[in-house]
């Protein structure tokens, strides 16, 4: 075995070493958690979203972050089990998807030090995961995927230019039916809508309420209810009869053409918005200080059904031509 003697161009060689190591335990990716509740088309999408936010806040997957997803098959019971073994694997910040997990993640969470950005949480205030919607919790924000209302008339008014006549079918017994309309009403005017509330209580009295507007709307939105969009064949069947087009707030009745037109949150652009809040706090800013993030216009995803357009004497206009969004 040889040995060298210690010398100048030995000390630097030496001292090279140690910072070629060093240089290389600093490059080490830094591990992300992702809680899902469960396999679903739009969950998968704002994880994958997720991704592409965090790559470009500055962190590629495999060389500076990796991650450890894992979920519950939508079952809450298993939640707090899921977020204890991805808190074991010390990850810098922890992705919650949904609601629930995003609730049982802060409280089990609480204290830890690791941050906790939300996705897919329609009302993060209502849930508590942050007390208003101009600022995040203490190690904690994330982007909702609530439906801007706004820009669904703007869409309606893009398809149907003429129309000035809005029915909005919802549930007078449904707070969150009733928190839509109200809301609306509100925007309604600014797109020059005049809204027509139809109260259906009942799916039996969907047939007798849809016709009802006949002659009284020119469109007909249909929010996210649950008990209008389990019954959208029959509003659709319905509206139908008297010649009313549907504008519904979920896309898979108009991939199936049972309405003509969607406007939907796109889970993708979320994640997306997930993601890049995910990067400014890694780069160190304080989860406190940012204001969970609403979609926008660009944040919905339109799909119309050329099938269901044409039964519906809908002609799509030029604005929409290009959209990529019809199918058949």
């Amino acid at each position: 075995m040889k040995i060298f003697k210690s010398g100048p161009i030995s000390g630097l060689l030496i001292a090279g070493a140690m910072l070629g190591a060093i240089g290389t335990a600093s490059a080490e990716p830094i591990r992300v958690g992702i809680a899902n509740f469960g396999e679903h088309p739009q969950l998968n999408a704002a994880i994958a979203g997720f991704k592409e936010g965090m790559e470009s806040g500055g962190f590629a997957e495999g060389t500076d972050v990796v991650y450890s997803e894992s979920h519950t098959n939508f079952d809450a019971s298993l939640v707090p089990q899921m977020i204890a073994k991805l808190q074991a694997e010390n990850p810098k910040l922890i992705f919650t998807v949904t609601t629930p997990v995003s609730q049982i993640a802060k409280k089990a969470l609480a204290g830890s030090g690791i941050p906790i950005v939300f996705s897919a949480v329609t009302d993060p205030v209502a849930a508590k995961l942050v007390p208003s919607w101009e600022a995040g919790d203490e190690g904690m924000t994330g982007a909702s995927d609530l439906q801007d209302i706004d820009a669904v008339l703007e869409f309606t008014k893009l398809l149907l230019p003429n129309a000035k006549r809005l029915a909005l079918p919802y549930n007078p017994g449904e707070a969150n039916d009733v928190a839509l309309l109200e809301k609306v009403q509100e925007l309604a005017p600014a797109h020059f809508l005049e809204v027509v509330p139809v109260g259906i209580d009942n799916v039996n009295d969907i047939q007798q309420r849809i016709t009802s507007v006949a002659g009284k709307a020119d469109v007909i939105y249909t929010p996210a209810s649950n008990l209008i969009q389990p019954a959208i064949a029959a509003v659709s069947a319905a509206a139908r009869q008297i010649g009313v087009p549907i504008v519904n707030s979920d896309s898979s009745a108009v991939a199936n053409g049972t309405v003509p037109a969607s406007f939907s949150v796109d889970y993708a652009q979320v994640g997306l918005s997930a993601g890049i809040i995910a990067a400014e706090i890694l780069n160190g800013k304080d989860p406190a200080s940012i204001a969970p993030s609403k979609p926008s216009y660009v944040n919905h995803e339109p799909l119309i059904s050329k099938k269901a357009a044409d039964a519906f004497g809908i002609t799509i206009p030029e604005a929409l031509a290009n959209c990529g969004c019809v199918v058949e």
